[in-house]
């Protein structure tokens, strides 16, 4: 079975959602010519719909053919990293944050020994401080450092346990600190809004969000024995949406765009209508959970905000 499926639970029941661009109000494009040989309406400024899903295969690096991987490489400078690197990388952020070494697991190699027990906090932090620490990852693609649920270049799956992704580390924390699902669900949300990502290719940026979603539906049915329903996963997907998005890191727009030149209109939470009328290349906006509005991305490059 794929490690990837966009026809069954949890990610069929909002796969449109998880499409959109919360910039453009549209679908995200492709962002790679790999598919043109399915068909004209495949090539790289194209739209990923349902439809074009159903004829493609959407499949993570480790499980695409060796030549294919090699090409993108080569065409979109991808790297992509095993999760005993991303695992060092993170330990060495919260060794920063902590102030202590091996908080979640000590590294063996290659490999990991998670930390039994529950984690203890430094005096001058807490667990929801935490939780609300923001983190991103740029050209994010299928997000290693924010979610584990498969090493990107072994395929092997890892238990809930054994994850060590950003977001994995912040559900642990939630899970070992709230006693009701009521307050769960509050700071599992929360984990999530603390994470970004962006991506320029779009079949690389609809895995990183099935990551995601897949892995807040892991952690749901590790901590409370159930699956989450439909309208729970549309929250859910409407939050990874906002925060994975997709643009050109450089240019601050969606793939082969160009900046605009005056002020986007405000979106808001739940605009993922698509709409048709002229084309544009918007700066590509992200949301502010905590003033609860859509901000410029380059607004936060520049500092002012």
């Amino acid at each position: 079975m794929s490690l990837i499926s966009t026809t069954t639970y949890p990610v069929k029941p909002v796969i449109k959602l998880l499409l959109t661009d919360k910039t453009t109000k549209k679908n995200i494009i492709f962002a790679t010519n790999a598919y043109e040989e399915v068909g004209p309406e495949f090539k790289e400024t194209s739209e990923l719909t349902v439809d074009k899903l159903v004829r493609m295969r959407l499949l993570p690096r480790v499980e695409k053919e060796l030549e294919h991987q090699r090409n993108r490489t080569r065409s979109k400078a991808e790297v992509f990293t095993p999760s005993w690197v991303c695992n060092k990388m993170n330990n060495h952020c919260d060794e920063e944050w902590f102030g202590r070494k091996d908080v979640f697991n000590k590294e063996c190699g290659d490999t990991w020994e998670v930390t039994e027990g529950k984690i203890e906090f430094p005096e001058d932090h807490d667990w929801k401080e935490y939780v609300d620490s923001r983190r991103i990852e740029i050209t994010c693609g299928e997000a290693p450092y924010i979610v584990s649920r498969y090493d990107a270049t072994t395929g092997e799956v890892l238990a809930v346990k054994d994850r060590i992704g950003i977001l994995d580390r912040k559900l642990r924390i939630v899970g070992e600190n709230t006693t009701s699902e009521e307050e769960w669900l509050k700071w599992a949300e929360r984990a999530l809004q603390s994470v970004y990502g962006y991506e320029f290719q779009g079949d690389n940026l609809l895995i990183a969000r099935i990551n995601l979603l897949n892995t807040y539906v892991d952690y749901a049915k590790d901590k409370w024995n159930r699956e989450p329903d439909a309208a729970e996963l549309r929250k859910i997907a409407n939050i990874i949406v906002w925060n994975f998005w997709q643009m050109d890191g450089i240019s601050g727009t969606i793939p082969f765009g160009t900046p605009e030149s005056e002020e986007g209109v405000q979106t808001s939470f739940f605009d993922t209508e698509i709409q048709g009328g002229e084309e544009e290349t918007p700066v590509c906006r992200i949301y502010d959970w905590r003033s609860k509005e859509s901000i410029k991305y380059t607004d936060i490059k520049k500092g002012s905000r």
